[in-house]
C-alpha cells in the first residue's frame, strides 16, 4: 500500500498539532496548520498544488502566524516590570545580608528579592530578620524583628 504525499503531510501536521495542544508555547502550530493546509490542498487538487506550492506555504504560514501570536498574547498577556513604591515597603519583612547601623546607610537588607541600603535604632547583625519601619529616599529604616 502506498501512502500519498498529501496524507504524509496531513498526518504530520496533526503530530505536530496534537504537540502543540500538549507543549503550547512550542510554536509548532504554525508549521503543523501549513503542512495540514498543503496536504489537504494536495489530496484535492493535486495540479494546483503542484503549481502554487510555494504561494500556498507562504499565504497558510502567514495567515496561521498571526492568528497563533494573537491566541498567545491573549492567553499570556505581557507582564508589566515590577516597581516598588517607598510606601509600599513600610511593614514588610526582610534579612539582613551587610551589618545595619545607626545612622549609616551602609547596612543592606534584602526585600522580597531586592537589596536595599538601611539603617535602624541599633545594631542589627547579618542574618537577622527585619522589619521596615519606613523608607526614607532610596533607603530604608528598619528594626529586628522580634
Amino acid at each position: 500500500m502506498e501512502l500519498d504525499i498529501g496524507w504524509v503531510m496531513v498526518i504530520i501536521g496533526l503530530g505536530l498539532l496534537i504537540v502543540e495542544a500538549m507543549q503550547p508555547g512550542f510554536f509548532v502550530a504554525v508549521p503543523g496548520t501549513t503542512l495540514i493546509v498543503l496536504g489537504a490542498v494536495t489530496l484535492l487538487i493535486p495540479d494546483f498544488a503542484q503549481q502554487y506550492a510555494p504561494a500556498i506555504i507562504v499565504v497558510t504560514a502567514l495567515i496561521s502566524s498571526i492568528i497563533t501570536i494573537t491566541l498567545y498574547r491573549k492567553m499570556a498577556p505581557g507582564q508589566k516590570p515590577q516597581t516598588t513604591s517607598m510606601d509600599v515597603l513600610e511593614g514588610k519583612e526582610g534579612t539582613v545580608i551587610k551589618t545595619v547601623r545607626p545612622d549609616s546607610i551602609d547596612g543592606k537588607v534584602k526585600i522580597d528579592n531586592q537589596i536595599w541600603s538601611a539603617t535602624g535604632e541599633s545594631v542589627i547583625g547579618e542574618g537577622n530578620k527585619v522589619i521596615v519601619i519606613s523608607s526614607e529616599g532610596v533607603h530604608v529604616k528598619v528594626k529586628e524583628e522580634i
